[in-house]
């Protein structure tokens, strides 16, 4: 008996805690990145619809990316916040995990999926046009979507194979990730030795030579970014969920926490996809212009 009132003195403390700490600390972050998040993903579809120029399998990969990011900022992050605020086994909680799978399991696979098709587009330079087309882009989000859809019902059916399939899915997406930039990093430098070798075989400095050169280190550097930030901002999801399958009783504030930096993703990502890539980053500079010359004319 002893032990259970401690163990109960002590669940009390960690619930008088809570409140005062970490649910400040999330609202203080998922207020602002919420923000973020609405705006930057609904410009980033605003151009993205206005500007058929960039319409292309990977801009069909992006468009989701948008669309599941953009669910986060509008939908669960709210929810997120005010389950923060209730107890754990209310409705609400159910609620926010389902989105939670349902939207971040979208962004995180569509990640991976953007980089198994750049990979493609390095290694099946030539037939790529022909391996990806908009129609089987289409298919394999719609698919994507599905999946993550089912998924996320897992958590009112079993919260382990709920926590399981969270782990599982981040590590399988974390792991194909790694292996297409490691191998996108691998051809890119390849392209730059075999530029230099030709360059010093010549003996002149080619300009075509030199801007692929310039365009292949912009392009590993793109990859770095992209998969620095996915690592960054997934891994605590998948360390904390491995500690809740094995010991349930450690993990009430490293999950919340690790929830938020999740989160976090869908703030990052159209910035950092408007900012390394100039031909979205213009379209987007386009539609805010319209929208405030729009605004301006009708005030």
């Amino acid at each position: 008996m002893s032990n259970g009132s401690e163990n109960d003195n002590l669940n009390i403390k960690d619930n008088d805690v809570h409140p005062e700490t970490i649910v400040i600390i999330n609202c203080a972050l998922n207020i602002p990145l919420m923000l973020i998040s609405i705006t930057g993903n609904s410009l980033e579809l605003a151009a993205i619809l206005r500007t058929p120029s960039l319409r292309s399998p990977s801009t069909v990969f992006l468009c989701s990316l948008a669309d599941s990011d953009l669910i986060v900022g509008l939908v669960v992050q709210p929810v997120y916040i005010a389950n923060e605020f209730t107890s754990s086994v209310s409705p609400l909680n159910h609620a926010e995990n389902s989105l939670s799978v349902l939207a971040c399991g979208v962004s995180l696979v569509t990640m991976t999926a953007i980089s198994v098709d750049r990979f493609l587009a390095l290694h099946c330079h030539m037939r790529y046009p022909n391996l990806m087309t908009e129609k089987r882009a289409l298919y394999t989000s719609g698919t994507i979507w599905l999946t993550c859809i089912m998924s996320s019902c897992l958590s009112l059916w079993s919260r382990k194979s709920y926590f399981l399939i969270i782990a599982v899915g981040v590590a399988i997406c974390l792991l194909i990730s790694s292996c297409s930039y490691v191998r996108i990093y691998q051809i890119v430098r390849q392209h730059q030795l075999q530029i230099h070798a030709q360059q010093q075989a010549v003996g002149n400095l080619n300009s075509t030579h030199n801007l692929n050169m310039v365009q292949s280190k912009k392009s590993a550097i793109n990859t770095f970014l992209f998969y620095l930030c996915m690592i960054l901002c997934y891994s605590p999801v998948f360390i904390s969920t491995l500690i809740e399958i094995v010991s349930r009783t450690h993990t009430s504030k490293a999950w919340t926490l690790a929830d938020a930096v999740a989160f976090m993703n869908s703030s990052i990502n159209p910035i950092l996809y408007c900012w390394r890539l100039r031909e979205l980053r213009t379209a987007v500079l386009k539609t805010v212009r319209k929208t405030f010359c729009k605004q301006t004319e009708e005030d």
